[in-house]
């Protein structure tokens, strides 16, 4: 296999996790109790993360107990409650559109963390690609408040600050990207236990179609998605995986409008065209480091 069609392989195994994680708006609002965010992202981090410990049976150890800690905090135990928190505060639209974001602090990120050269290229898609899911997304009068912004900015910052520790530590020798992945599950769980049933109870109303919704958010969209994230990580350019991130509210905004029995009008299908175009184009690296390496390739 050569590395070109690894990189591609690689980028669309990882690009099934957001793919995923754009359910989640659908799954929140149609089958969970409301009012829980602290419970729901319990529910989908802790039962997972002991799954993964249970099949793969690799708990971390020496420094890797903190770090899954942090990792597992800013992944998952902060980004969980906040993104149910933007979901119930705020049109589906408004809240994918304040996740979009998060490319573009991954690159910043990156500067300052891996020591990057900020990527201009894949800022200027992380930027089409907002714009594009804005005009997907966003509908006139759309309802906004303080709560659910801060909510959705804060989980977009949470998330990409663990993006960029994952690349920055890497995954240790021999671990699989599951048991990497319920290493932080279940630390997000352990956070999560006191704020859970302190702040939110446990719901009074968890019917068959809850448990259902609770089980598709831990595991395909918990242990399966971040198994895939992770793995992709370790082997892609952070930002340009962040960027598949993009799928995630485009995925929402199609169920969105199937549950709702909406059409897309024409600048909603532009939208689309501009934000998968994004995505794409931020996958290759800048015009001038093609030329560099077609150049060095044609030396030797």
């Amino acid at each position: 296999m050569t590395a070109s069609s690894s990189r591609l392989g690689w980028t669309a195994a990882a690009a099934l996790a957001p793919a995923v994680w754009g359910t989640t708006y659908i799954v929140t609002t149609h089958l969970l109790p409301d009012g829980h965010p602290f419970f729901a992202a319990l529910m989908r981090s802790l039962p997972a993360g002991l799954l993964a410990l249970a099949l793969t049976r690799t708990p971390p150890r020496g420094s890797w107990r903190w770090k899954s800690l942090v990792l597992g905090t800013l992944n998952m135990g902060a980004f969980f409650p906040l993104l149910f928190v933007a979901a119930q505060h705020l049109p589906g639209g408004a809240a994918a559109t304040l996740g979009a974001v998060q490319p573009i602090v991954v690159a910043a990120l990156a500067v300052w963390i891996l020591r990057e050269r900020l990527s201009g290229w894949r800022v200027l898609w992380g930027l089409c690609g907002i714009a594009g899911i804005a005009l997907v997304v966003l509908r006139p009068g759309a309802g906004l408040d303080a709560i659910g912004l801060a909510a959705g900015l804060g989980g977009a910052a949470s998330m990409a600050m663990g993006v960029v520790l994952v690349k920055r530590w890497g995954i240790p020798q021999g671990v699989s990207a599951m048991a990497f992945a319920g290493w932080q599950l279940t630390a997000a769980g352990a956070v999560l236990i006191l704020p859970a049933l302190l702040i939110d109870g446990v719901p009074s109303d968890i019917g068959m179609l809850a448990v259902a919704g609770y089980a598709w958010l831990g595991v395909i969209g918990g242990l399966c998605s971040y198994a895939l994230w992770f793995a992709g990580i370790r082997r892609l350019p952070v930002t340009s995986t962040a960027l598949l991130g993009i799928l995630s509210p485009l995925v929402a905004a199609v169920l969105g409008a199937a549950f709702a029995g909406e059409g897309f009008s024409p600048a909603q299908l532009g939208g689309f065209v501009v934000a998968v175009a994004a995505m794409t184009l931020g996958q290759f690296p800048p015009p001038r480091t093609r030329d560099r390496e077609t150049a060095r390739r044609t030396a030797h």
